[in-house]
């Protein structure tokens, strides 16, 4: 799997939320195994938008989009409980 290059907004988004360290460890399992247990990768809804999510940590979720089979693009991390 592959995921593509991520906005800087994402990034100072994660920066300023001390979660670079988690970020990089989750986007490692999902490149292994999108949908590894810990990542509880999931399709939201509505489902017909396509937009998934994985874990970052427990307060906190990456959303993204597949681009192609095997190319996804994390578009938003955000609190999982707002």
């Amino acid at each position: 799997m592959k995921i593509l290059p991520i906005h800087p907004e994402i990034i100072e988004y994660l920066k300023k939320r001390n979660l670079i360290k988690k970020f990089e460890k989750q986007t490692g399992l999902f490149e292994n195994n999108p949908f590894h247990p810990s990542l509880e990768t999931e399709l939201l809804e509505p489902r017909y938008l396509r937009f998934w999510s994985f874990r970052i940590d427990k307060k906190y979720r990456a959303i993204f989009i597949f681009r192609e089979k095997d190319i996804i693009e994390i578009i938003d991390a955000n609190n999982h409980y707002r």
